[in-house]
């Protein structure tokens, strides 16, 4: 049986869902049906990629026993694995191909953070901004049409 995702956004919707757990029963006994809380919205989504961009801009960071900055995708990594560890996750630690160090498989990724999720996340990067001293960007204000930049407008041109 082919992935289905449906938003139970009105009565029909949730009588759909039904429908597709009964047929699937029927198909296939044992198929795994997985309810999840509403997505992170997009103004979530804009404020994590613009915190994230200003951390980038502005934090050296410790890697390979020297320090450098990290990109918006590493970054985004690192405060990921803050979230677990704050939600107190089990991290899967194993040793990466060449056994110079470590490679978390736990396989968070921030696409699959429900809304409550995300509000957790944007509060530690920004607890963790403000303790290293971040300058936040201006918020993009509201009713603006211009879409916001992509990340790699925050990245310093090397």
């Amino acid at each position: 049986m082919a992935r289905q995702i449906v938003t139970l956004a009105n009565q029909r919707l949730v009588g759909r869902t039904i429908q597709l757990v009964r047929e699937a029963f029927a198909k296939k006994p044992g198929s795994r049906v997985e309810i999840k809380g509403p997505k992170r919205s997009n103004d979530q989504n804009a404020a994590m990629w613009s915190m994230l961009g200003d951390i980038s801009a502005q934090l050296l960071w410790h890697v390979d026993g020297g320090r450098r900055l990290l990109d918006v995708e590493e970054w985004k990594l690192v405060m990921l694995d803050a979230l677990r560890r704050e939600n107190r996750d089990q991290l899967k630690l194993v040793p990466n191909t060449d056994h110079t160090g470590f490679v978390n498989i736990s396989g968070t990724s921030s696409s699959d953070l429900e809304h409550e999720e995300m509000r957790d996340l944007l509060t530690i990067i920004r607890a963790f901004g403000d303790q290293h001293g971040v300058v936040w960007s201006e918020p993009k204000p509201k009713g603006d049409p211009r879409p916001a930049p992509p990340p790699s407008a925050y990245e310093d041109a090397q």
